[in-house]
């Protein structure tokens, strides 16, 4: 199978802070790719850098980011523009505040799809009814005419996932699409997600900071920290077997389904932009450490089992 997107080596800055370490991330066409951990860790500015989309301040120093073989930081910008939605759509946080309040549903749908396809607007209305009735949006001629605020967030989500759909992108990047949404209504969006996965062969990098979910859906999964790739793996392998101290840490801060275990949480938090920490970047809140070890290099990423890598010294 091969990869539809390879991040190789990327460093991101905002002004002299570094933000991202080296980051590598590989998908493979079809499969659903995790990208977990707490917030501030890299996850959403890793995707952001994939739609180059960037805040101004943000500058990527190095790297490569590969889409189906071809380089899009060498890209110019009407081209990248074309990839967007085309190719790659993004499935963002906040289903709220991601539609035009100003324009019905149905003449927003219909103005991406003839702004990324060269269709009428009677082809781009018949389009965006098929659209709608794949994200399982009922009495489709009456909701075309429904403004955004007469929808539920979970409506407007499947909405957001109907344009990217609509302009058939082979990669979805879903920054945490259930943020805002209750548990039952995340149920029903991510198994849609799942449901396109598989039937059109999409590829989904899942941003996500929800363990319990990621379990249920995703085929492969790398957890950040602090701008560094610290583990990947299969989902399975992973859930079954975390190598590095703050996947399981991570994991051990689930909710157990024994009520008499109580939670075991992490001590401290996540570094920011500004601090300076030798070695790993991990070891200030880490069980395992040991000093000259983790506080004096800095680890690599390294397979310590097949298809299962950990950037750990000690483990």
């Amino acid at each position: 199978m091969e990869n539809i997107l390879e991040i190789k080596n990327l460093n991101l800055f905002f002004d002299r802070y570094q933000a991202l370490y080296n980051v590598n991330l590989s998908l493979k066409q079809g499969i659903m790719h995790a990208l977990v951990g707490e917030s501030g860790c890299g996850k959403t500015m890793t995707a952001t850098s994939v739609m180059r989309l960037l805040p101004k301040s943000a500058v990527i120093k190095s790297g490569e980011i590969y889409f189906k073989g071809e380089n899009l930081l060498e890209y110019k910008e009407n081209r990248m523009r074309n990839l967007r939605g085309n190719n790659i759509a993004l499935i963002p946080q906040d289903p709220m505040t991601s539609l035009n309040p100003l324009y019905t549903v149905g003449n927003q749908l219909i103005e991406a799809i003839r702004a990324h396809s060269k269709v009428s607007e009677r082809q781009a209305l018949r389009k965006a009814k098929e659209v709608m009735d794949l994200v399982k949006i009922s009495d489709i001629d009456n909701k075309l005419n429904f403004y955004p605020h007469e929808f539920s967030g979970g409506m407007k989500q499947r909405i957001i996932i109907a344009m990217a759909l609509a302009c058939n992108a082979e990669l979805i990047i879903a920054d945490e699409p259930t943020t805002a949404l209750d548990v039952t209504i995340q149920k029903q969006i991510m198994d849609l997600i799942d449901e396109i996965k598989k039937e059109f062969k999409t590829t989904i990098l899942l941003i996500s900071h929800d363990l319990a979910l990621v379990s249920n859906y995703a085929d492969y999964v790398s957890v950040m920290y602090a701008g560094h790739v610290v583990e990947e793996a299969p989902s399975e392998e992973f859930f079954k077997n975390p190598l590095h101290p703050y996947s399981v840490a991570l994991l051990n801060s689930l909710p157990s389904k024994n009520p008499a275990l109580k939670l075991k949480t992490i001590e401290g938090a996540p570094p920011n932009l500004q601090e300076i920490i030798p070695g790993c970047k991990f070891h200030p809140r880490c069980e395992f450490f040991q000093p000259g070890i983790c506080d004096a290099k800095e680890p690599a990423l390294k397979e310590k089992a097949i298809y299962h890598f950990s950037a750990c010294l000690i483990k």
